[in-house]
């Protein structure tokens, strides 16, 4: 009975501190996201102030992609579900490719 309480407080402590610890990730983890998004509403506000609708199209676009591409990433590397890891997968590879396709049409027609 003499080492049952300290057994029983050393676990309790660890427990603590290894749920303290998974909650400070997961807040960096949504203070991460929401730089993420916060840059993507800032690159789209700037594409719709560009005087040419297609280059502000392009340009609001990409910054869209980009953001989708940030939370694809982001489910990969804390998600757990197979549907929706499946289909972070299938986020990122249509989307580079047309973030690739809007970056080379912006550097042939606009800055």
């Amino acid at each position: 009975m003499r080492f049952v309480l300290p057994s029983t407080l050393l676990a309790l402590t660890l427990l603590a501190s290894s749920a303290a610890s998974a909650a400070e990730d997961t807040h960096q983890a949504h203070q991460d996201m929401q730089k993420s998004m916060d840059a993507m509403h800032q690159g789209m506000e700037e594409g719709l102030k560009a005087e040419n609708p297609d280059l502000g199209f392009a340009k609001g676009m990409l910054a869209h992609h980009e953001g989708a591409l940030d939370m694809a990433r982001y489910e990969l590397q804390h998600g757990k579900d197979p549907e929706m890891r499946k289909l972070a997968e299938d986020i990122i590879q249509a989307q580079q490719k047309e973030i690739d396709q809007l970056k080379r049409w912006i550097q042939a027609h606009g800055k």
